[in-house]
């Protein structure tokens, strides 16, 4: 690292996570971040490129001897702190982003040294002040990172039956060839915080595919057979629970299990008041002919407040309600049913397009468009496209209904011609 100091490589690697998801620095952060990292691992990620890639790149980048790099890499994908995505039979390595990455995986970890109550009070500490979420999900943001899934038993049989494949939790287990459960993040810190308030199990982290791959080679959750994950989905309709999935429509990393009273993305909503934290599925909760005996459990059960009873007759904040279905399991008489919402949503179709939109609403798109951070190229190509993809006008055209699909299609042509893997 020459003379860069300590402290000065933490900052240019809280610069380097905030390049890809948006990482407000403070001393928190400072704190993760030295806890988490040696020096070296530090430097290793400032070096490499925001996007995956391959071993090969990464030698060429770095400028580091490949059997140090591969140490590196091996301790670092162990703790989460770096991705290994098995595609077209070789390995892709990504930096971990903050959120879902590097809390989520650090709080999942089953080997090694682990300081897991140290971890949770450094995380909680971060997130308490709520300038991650408002980095996140302010003013103009419409991309989420999660999104609500139906529970399917909980759509009015009397009305429109069509649920697509991406929102039937049953079609995404019958469709993935890996299975693994791990400890939810979220609940392992409001354990160690004191802060739990329920009795739904931490091991509830379910991951599918690719994502299952890398979770179950690292230790970072245990595999399970596709039996075992359906037994699981049953428990947490029983338990009322809201899924919460990956925000695409094809190959579908995980499905959270979420409570009300520890899960972030839904105190996204309730806590700092970003009813944006999660997509809302296709469906809403609508009043049926039933009876309402008045009992109040759909208010009870809802995880953001949308639900209200007055005279014994329910009534839907409709710009609230996530379409979760988990006030129709909790209702005894069915005075509530989930049913298709006038406007479709539709979620990007893959990881990569989640990514791009994501990016272009935060301002970073062109760090995955020149993603070598030290090449003198790529340095002022980012500045100049950024100044340009930053502007209101330009983002709102480019995630308009009119021009997104095609705007994706010429980055998926250009990723395929400057030999950019796609996940």
């Amino acid at each position: 690292m020459g003379h860069v100091s300590a402290r000065d490589i933490y900052r240019r690697l809280g610069d380097k996570i905030d390049g890809a998801v948006p990482t407000p620095w403070n001393a928190s952060l400072h704190a993760i971040l030295k806890e988490l990292y040696t020096e070296e691992e530090a430097d290793l990620v400032v070096r490499m490129p925001y996007g995956p890639s391959p071993f090969k790149r990464l030698v060429e980048v770095t400028g580091l001897a490949p059997a140090r790099l591969q140490e590196l890499l091996e301790a670092m994908t162990a703790k989460g702190l770096v991705m290994d995505l098995w595609v077209k039979e070789e390995y892709l390595y990504l930096p971990s982003p903050l959120v879902i990455g590097i809390f989520e995986l650090t709080l999942m970890r089953t080997r090694g040294e682990l300081k897991t109550k140290e971890w949770a009070k450094l995380f909680h500490e971060y997130f308490a002040d709520g300038s991650f979420f408002a980095a996140n999900l302010g003013p103009g943001v419409k991309f989420s990172i999660h999104r609500a899934l139906p529970h399917e038993e909980a759509v009015s049989p009397d009305g429109p039956m069509e649920i697509l494949d991406y929102e039937k939790a049953s079609a995404l287990i019958d469709a993935a060839d890996r299975f693994a459960v791990g400890i939810c993040a979220c609940r392992h810190e409001q354990l160690h915080m004191g802060q739990k308030a329920c009795d739904v199990p931490l091991e509830t982290c379910t991951s599918f595919g690719m994502s299952a791959d890398y979770l179950i080679r690292h230790g970072l959750a245990r595999e399970i057979s596709r039996p075992e994950m359906r037994d699981l989905f049953a428990a947490s309709r029983e338990r009322r629970l809201v899924l919460c999935a990956d925000n695409v429509q094809k190959d579908i990393g995980y499905v959270c299990h979420c409570c009300k009273c520890c899960c972030y993305a839904l105190r996204g909503i309730t806590q700092f008041g970003y009813p944006n934290a999660v997509a809302t599925s296709g469906f809403i909760a609508k009043v049926t002919e039933k009876p309402c005996t008045g009992c109040g459990s759909c208010v009870k059960a809802c995880p953001v407040h949308a639900v209200t009873v007055s005279a014994k007759t329910p009534s839907i904040d409709e710009a609230a309600c996530l379409g979760c279905g988990v006030c129709v399991l909790a209702c005894p008489t069915k005075a509530l049913g989930l049913r298709p919402r006038v406007q479709r949503v539709i979620p990007p179709e893959t990881i990569f397009e989640r990514v791009i939109l994501q990016t272009l609403e935060h301002g970073t798109l062109q760090n995955q468009l020149f993603d070598e951070p030290r090449r003198l190229s790529h340095r002022f190509l980012r500045s100049f496209v950024g100044g340009f993809l930053r502007l209101d006008p330009v983002k709102r055209t480019l995630t308009s209904d009119l021009l997104r699909s095609s705007f994706l299609k010429t980055l998926k042509v250009g990723a395929r011609l400057g030999g950019k893997p796609e996940i």
